[in-house]
């Protein structure tokens, strides 16, 4: 998505929970819109994807903005992917399903650092796209893969027309 699409409404619903400061990651953040907001909300950013062309133009408006965004390209499904450890208060994924990443993101925690996930259901098949399986959770699936969390907030159903799995959760510790 453009950078200037609306954010996600499950992140805008848990923006209470969003740091004033500190460090955040934006995982397959595509052009950035996720990046821009938190980056605009004081936080130091990473955003990663593997387009190089999304991540050239999330480059470009983060300079023109003069927001504290680092963007990069990296592959999350090329193997093993290290995220850093402890290192982000904040980690945001929005409608991206690998799930061989969901020990690099609780690793990428900081103690009491916050995780906002939200994806596609095996429901969306049936309305439109994405229509694979590999790319679609089961219900309960993403409690399951983020059990080490405190869950904070979950949404199992309808959201911003897609069929979606979304939670906010807390690496304990902090």
């Amino acid at each position: 998505m453009a950078p200037d699409a609306p954010p996600s409404p499950w992140l805008l619903l848990n923006a209470d929970l969003i740091p004033r400061t500190g460090q955040a990651l934006d995982v397959a953040c595509g052009e950035g819109r996720h990046s821009l907001l938190l980056a605009k909300r004081g936080l130091a950013v990473r955003a990663v994807d593997r387009e190089s062309s999304s991540i050239e133009a999330l480059r470009a408006e983060a300079a023109r903005q003069a927001l504290n965004v680092t963007a990069e390209v990296l592959d999350l499904e090329a193997g093993e992917v290290t995220l850093g450890a402890g290192a982000y208060d904040l980690i945001v994924v929005v409608r991206y399903l690998h799930r061989p990443l969901f020990p690099a993101l609780v690793e990428a925690l900081a103690p009491g650092g916050v995780l906002i996930y939200e994806t596609f259901t095996v429901e969306q098949a049936r309305v439109g796209k994405p229509a694979n399986p590999g790319f679609l959770l089961k219900h309960g699936e993403l409690r399951t893969h983020l059990s080490s969390l405190t869950m904070l907030r979950e949404l199992d159903g309808t959201l911003d027309g897609g069929h979606v799995s979304a939670l906010a959760g807390r690496k304990p510790g902090g």
